[in-house]
Parts: C-alpha cells; sequence; structure tokens
C-alpha cells in the first residue's frame, strides 16, 4: 500500500480540524442558534445547511455533526479500499457496531422513543443507517436480537446465548459482556498478525479492554457485587488489567483504595482527582478521565510511524474527539450551562 499519498491526503484532513480560534469563537457564543451559525463557517458548513432544511434546534447540529463522521470515516475507507490496511481499519470500526447495538438495547430496555435513540448512533461500521433504523423499529430487547439472528449478523451470536438469562434477571449488562467478549476476543483474533498495522490495532484494543475492566471494577465496588458474580464481567485480552489483577481490584471495599492500587499501570492517573472526587466515589468522573486516556493515546498515533496506519488511526481519534466537543458545546450552550461548567466537560487531546 503507498501509504505515502495516502497519509497525505489524511494530513491535509487533519488540517481541516478546529483550531483554538475556532473553538473560541464558539465558546463565546451565548445560545444555540448562534453556536450554529458559526459552524457554517467551518468544514461543517454544509450538513448544517442541510440538517436544517429537515430539523431545527439540537437536532441540526446532531444530525450534521453524525453525518460529517460518517462521511470522514467512508472517505478513509475509499482511500484504503483493497488494500491490507482496510481489514485492519474495519477491525478499528467494528467498535462502532458495538456501541450502537448497545445503544438500542440500552433504548429498548427503558423504552426510550425511537428519535432519541437515533441520536446517539454513529453508522460508521457494518451496519449502516438502513439496518440500524430496522433494529430501531423492533418493540423490545428480543426482538432486536431475534432480526440480528435472522439476517445472520455475528454479533447476534454472543446475544443470542445471554438472552434467556437477561428474561430472567432483566439486567443489560449480561447481554453487554455477552456482546464485549465476543466482540473483543473476535476483533484480537483477526488482528493477531505481526505487521506494524495488526500491532497498532491489537494494542489499541488491548488498551480498551483496560478502561472497560476497570469500569467495571468501579461499579463492582460501588454496587458491592459479591467476587463470584464480579467475576464473570472480567474481559480476557487486556494489556495491564490481566485476571489477577482484575480479582484483586474486585474485592476492595471503596473506589479511593481500588484507584490506588493501580499504581505501576498506565490508570495510576486516577488517583491524581481531587481527593473530594475520589472519596465522593462517583464514578462517572473516573469514567470520564477512562474515555480521555482512551481518545488521547489514539490521537498520540497521528505522530507515529508515517508509513503505517498510525496516522489514519491517530487522525480518527482527533476527528471523535471533535465532534464530541461540538457537540458538547452545543448541547451546553442549548441549556443554558456557564461557560465554566462548559470548559470542564470538554477533552483536551
Amino acid at each position: 500500500m503507498d501509504y505515502g499519498y495516502v497519509n497525505a491526503r489524511v494530513k491535509g484532513m487533519h488540517s481541516r480540524l478546529l483550531d483554538k480560534k475556532s473553538y473560541d469563537a464558539l465558546l463565546i457564543r451565548q445560545d444555540l442558534p448562534s453556536v450554529i451559525s458559526e459552524l457554517v463557517k467551518t468544514p461543517y458548513k454544509t450538513e448544517i445547511e442541510e440538517a436544517s432544511i429537515l430539523y431545527s434546534g439540537i437536532c441540526v447540529v446532531d444530525c450534521a455533526l453524525r453525518k460529517n463522521l460518517i462521511n470522514t470515516y467512508q472517505t478513509i475507507l475509499g482511500l484504503v479500499e483493497n488494500t491490507a490496511a482496510e481489514l485492519y481499519l474495519r477491525i478499528f470500526l467494528s467498535r462502532w457496531d458495538v456501541q450502537n447495538i448497545k445503544t438500542i438495547l440500552r433504548g429498548k430496555n427503558i423504552q426510550t422513543p425511537t428519535e432519541d435513540i437515533f441520536e446517539c448512533l454513529v453508522p460508521a461500521g457494518s451496519l449502516d443507517e438502513a439496518t440500524l433504523t430496522e433494529l430501531m423499529k423492533q418493540p423490545d430487547v428480543r426482538a432486536v436480537i431475534d432480526l440480528l439472528a435472522t439476517w445472520e449478523v455475528p454479533y447476534a451470536l454472543p446475544l443470542t446465548g445471554a438472552v434467556d438469562e437477561y428474561s430472567s434477571n432483566r439486567e443489560l449488562v449480561t447481554l453487554e459482556y455477552a456482546l464485549d467478549q465476543f466482540h473483543y476476543q473476535n476483533a484480537l483474533e483477526k488482528a493477531s498478525g505481526k505487521t506494524v498495522e495488526a500491532e497498532i490495532i491489537r494494542n489499541l484494543i488491548r488498551v480498551e479492554i483496560d478502561t472497560i475492566n476497570i469500569k467495571s471494577i468501579l461499579r463492582i465496588i460501588r454496587d458491592r457485587i459479591e467476587p463470584e458474580d464480579a467475576a464473570k464481567l472480567f474481559l480476557e485480552g487486556g494489556m495491564h488489567i490481566r485476571r489477577e489483577k482484575f480479582e484483586s481490584l474486585a474485592p476492595m471495599r471503596t473506589i479511593e483504595e481500588a484507584v490506588r492500587a493501580l499504581e505501576g499501570t498506565p490508570y495510576y492517573f486516577l488517583s491524581e482527582l481531587p481527593p473530594a472526587v475520589i472519596t465522593l466515589g462517583k464514578i462517572s468522573v473516573f469514567e470520564k478521565e477512562l474515555d480521555q486516556y482512551q481518545i488521547r493515546n489514539g490521537v498520540r498515533l497521528f505522530r507515529g510511524d508515517p508509513l503505517s496506519l498510525s496516522v489514519i488511526i491517530g487522525y480518527l481519534w482527533a476527528k471523535f474527539c471533535e465532534v464530541i466537543n461540538l457537540r458538547i458545546i452545543a448541547r451546553c450552550k442549548y441549556a443554558g450551562v456557564s461557560d465554566e461548567d462548559l470548559e470542564k466537560e470538554l477533552i483536551h487531546v
């Protein structure tokens, strides 16, 4: 594959990411309409204008950002079509299939309106928008799984195996764990080669597994889950959170104790959060920090080997981060959140 040409194209796309001046222009806007007007001056112009014809309010921004992100992924896939790199890029993008299925299952589990579920979907993997729309039309969780099975979508296999247990305990984590276990083991198997590309994707997956395992630990401690039940939530394949480490963390009595025990791993930064935050033990704060770590870990790849998949993956993470930040800005302006609180919500890489 001619990485020189592809990465030159990708670096050109990277140069069009919003700079500090553009962010500042958005941040000083006082309401959502003025944010939308400002976005028309950015590379999101086309999508904003198209969305404005069909929607109004916050839906304009959600639709435009989602469409722009999908177009970005499709453009990148077009650049690596019919090359070895395409396989690894699709492994990376398959994380969206898992996230989309989880989002639909969560929505159906609590009977969320279809339009609210749709706003949270990013059809960037193998499940396109038409497929996801049909899944959203299903009346309940079991019907979603049955339709996936009818279509012979691979993700139906673990869900079908776990749906009876879900039906008895009504705990969605049963389905989500089965889905994660299948997805990550399958992804690691596909990325098991000795090439540089395989190593890049494999390392990203292993870090993601680590963050999921740590999030599970936090919930186990918060909800005081019994050790035998906690063990069922462990995902194999992590880089630093192996089974022994997981099992040593799960029985701890407080989140503060657990984050201190992460010493010697890259995730020890959690212990550096303000003491009041750690003592309070509100896990959403820790989860956000882990998500930001994962994004920063991906973005750093942009400065990696220029003759590998690093530049592409790094750019895709940077683009994803930009879209998240723009959604945060739009929603905070829409809700009248203070500038100080808005700034705290942004992801800095």
